[in-house]
């Protein structure tokens, strides 16, 4: 999969360097490419904002320096990528989605900052590629390489090979496949036994392979109608 993140702040996607995504880069499964937006300025200040029409507060992203980088990108590639832009105001960002863009070949993800890109960037590319205009919550960030940080590792965890356990990926909580449905995950315990006088659950000292799947699947339950019910069949 090949990855490519446009940003003003190309330093913060860094930690995509550590951890089960930098290995899958060391690896060769995700081909990574950070660029940044400012090296299609053309002004001393290397400006990349200016202020909205019809007025209101803050700054908005000029088309102009999105249109260069995404043109070079696209024409340096003989298939269509898929364009994801984080904002507050797009879609939820879910599991699904997740498998979705990990069955990508290539994913672009655009960083807005202040109140966002202007909207003809995005009306633009969709009749040239799908762009998905992405929340990963209700809340807003300073910017979009927060959320690219997050979509990026929930999407790199699902390809094949980046898990040392490949069932721990269709065992997640919200995963579409899960045994249990989109439950929420219950508690999980390891060695010792016993710690500051709080014991492990006896069922899962026990060995017996079904009433463990029967505990996990009630405590799955439980956690999903106290915390999500939303999730509760």
């Amino acid at each position: 999969m090949r990855i490519d993140i446009v940003s003003i702040f190309p330093e913060y996607l860094s930690p995509l360097r550590l951890s089960l995504v930098g290995r899958a880069i060391e690896n060769s499964t995700i081909d990574l490419h950070v660029h940044d937006l400012r090296d299609h300025t053309h002004d001393r200040h290397h400006t990349v904002d200016d202020s909205p029409y019809g007025g209101g507060p803050g700054m908005v992203m000029k088309p102009e320096p999105w249109g260069e980088q995404l043109d070079a990108l696209l024409a340096a590639h003989d298939h269509p990528p898929r364009l994801i832009v984080p904002t507050p105001s797009g879609q939820r960002f879910t599991q699904t989605l997740a498998h979705e863009y990990a069955n990508q070949p290539w994913l672009i993800f655009a960083c807005a900052r202040y109140e966002g890109i202007d909207q003809r960037v995005m009306d633009y590319y969709s009749a040239h590629c799908q762009v998905d205009e992405v929340s990963v919550g209700d809340y807003v960030l300073a910017g979009g390489e927060a959320a690219v940080l997050v979509m990026v590792e929930a999407t790199a965890r699902l390809l094949p090979g980046v898990l040392g356990n490949a069932q721990s990926a269709p065992d997640d909580s919200f995963a579409p496949d899960r045994p249990m449905g989109a439950e929420l995950e219950g508690p999980v315990y390891t060695k010792p036994a016993m710690w500051r006088e709080l014991e492990v659950p006896e069922v899962l000292r026990s060995g017996d392979h079904e009433a463990v799947a029967r505990w996990r699947r009630e405590q799955s339950e439980l956690r999903t109608a106290a915390r999500r019910p939303d999730l509760a069949g």
